[in-house]
């Protein structure tokens, strides 16, 4: 049997009970849920998927979770590299257990913490974003070890903090020096994909600043008949503060720390890219009839996605639901931003300039809280050595029967930034399987088990070349 089916065969029903039973652990980031440890679901997942992990048929696996006060764990799982195996450095392959909340209704006979699966598809909360990436890594070195085929030293690191930024996993590498060594390959597996049809690989990736404004105005909510025309609006000063950093119509962000020029070579990728796949960007998300996407044309929708700054407001607060509001005046608005820079730009230079953009010289005096949180940075692939572009298009048309694609991601990997920081040597592969329809952080959330299998494919090929090169 070969590489390519055994793990196929083998992403079959165990896979699929614990990845199902890893889906039904409400383990949200610590964002989402700031009482983690007590709640105990994001250790639960730990627990879950390290279990999977040890019982592995994987000569030279050793492995633990880390665990350091005040932080969310890690999993680490060490592999002896295979008998005649000689090179330097290690290879880390990296996933993420924590997740992002439901977020609204799914559909019918659908649930966030539920697996279920539709042909190809499984459904739940974590399913692609990033739970199968432990799966698909540790059925990949077990594929090689079973068809007799080498690999390098590799370390699997699962961390559970990711959807909040990763703000713990700067100190875990502190402290997993010595079990990193001198990294040379890094192989991310939460990454995405524009099709199922290939692999791919992502060159950039844009990065983020989250942060929570508030607009105080009153104590307490007062008739809208008596306040109204004499009380400024708190929605309408947040409104101004938006314009600000946005222009309403165009959605571009106004402020310089914020924007970049995409390189010569990103352009030339978009057109070649939107001309191969016919716009894919088009088809990508679950618009509503009519709606008019953004960009003159497929190759400008794919840089305004990968390099574009923009603004989204992922959450509101102070307001009841319509069913529930009187004629009151509100006291107050928060609005939730999450702001994506551009992959060459200083996220903490531009969080700065937000910060200040968004309280200098408040309207009618009003009062404004900015509340920031994790700064994820942007990152863009250096080169790759022509070892590793060689072994991408042979993972590739083994995997999938056709060369991989390469795009620029419009979201952030704070661990590839940090990686490349502390190991500006090693070589970056970023891929994934969160492809058209997946909905990674929406409701009904689902995994292309196809495409899973494809990437373990692609990792254990990779891995092969890497101990060959």
């Amino acid at each position: 049997m070969d590489i390519a089916s055994d793990i196929a065969v083998r992403f079959g029903p165990e896979v699929l009970a614990s990845l199902g039973d890893y889906i039904a652990i409400p383990a949200l980031s610590p964002h989402f849920d700031s009482d983690w440890k007590r709640t105990g679901a994001i250790d639960m997942a730990a627990q879950h998927l390290f279990a999977w992990a040890m019982g592995r048929d994987i000569q030279g696996l050793r492995g633990s979770i880390r665990e350091i006060d005040g932080h969310t764990p890690v999993i680490v799982l060490e592999i002896d590299g295979t008998d005649g195996v000689d090179q330097p450095g290690s290879v880390l392959l990296y996933g993420h257990l924590d997740k992002q909340p439901p977020l609204g209704d799914w559909s019918e006979g659908l649930s966030p913490f539920q697996a279920v699966r539709r042909d190809d598809l499984l459904y739940g909360r974590g399913s692609v974003d990033d739970g199968y990436a432990l799966y698909a890594a540790l059925l990949a070195i077990e594929a090689l070890q079973r068809n007799g085929q080498p690999h390098g030293r590799l370390v699997v690191l699962i961390e559970a903090s990711e959807e909040s930024g990763s703000p713990d996993l700067r100190a875990h590498l502190d402290a997993l020096g010595d079990v990193l060594g001198d990294v040379s390959l890094v192989l991310c597996l939460d990454s995405g994909a524009l099709s199922y049809d290939r692999l791919w690989i992502t060159n950039s990736l844009r990065g983020n600043i989250s942060m929570s404004v508030r607009v105080d105005v009153l104590t307490q909510g007062v008739h809208s008949g008596e306040a109204s025309g004499v009380v400024p609006s708190s929605f309408r000063v947040i409104r101004q503060l938006l314009d600000r950093i946005e222009d309403a119509v165009t959605g571009d962000v106004l402020l310089p720390e914020l924007n970049a020029q995409p390189p010569d070579h990103h352009l030339i990728a978009a057109l070649a890219l939107s001309t191969a796949l016919d716009d894919p960007l088009s088809r990508h998300f679950p618009t509503v009839e009519g709606l008019e996407l953004l960009g003159r044309d497929g190759a400008d929708r794919l840089i305004r996605q990968s390099w574009a700054p923009t603004v989204s407001i992922t959450g509101f607060d102070g307001a009841p639901a319509p069913k529930d509001a009187g004629n009151v005046l509100r006291a107050s608005t928060t609005v939730k931003l999450s702001v994506r820079t551009p992959p060459s730009v200083d996220a903490h230079v531009a969080q700065a300039a937000l910060i200040e953009a968004l309280t200098v010289n408040p309207p009618y005096g009003a009062r404004i809280t900015v509340d920031p949180e994790a700064v994820a940075q942007g990152w863009m692939a250096a080169p790759r050595s022509e070892w590793l572009n060689d072994a991408m298009v042979e993972a590739s048309r083994a995997a999938f029967g056709q060369d991989p694609g390469f795009l620029g991601e419009g979201g952030s990997i704070p661990f590839l930034a940090e990686l490349g920081h502390r190991f500006p040597q090693a070589e970056m592969v970023a891929t994934g399987a969160s492809g058209p329809g997946s909905n990674a952080h929406g409701p009904d959330e689902s995994l292309h088990l196809p495409t899973a299998i494809g990437v373990s494919t692609s990792v254990a090929y990779i891995l092969r070349a890497h101990a060959l090169r």
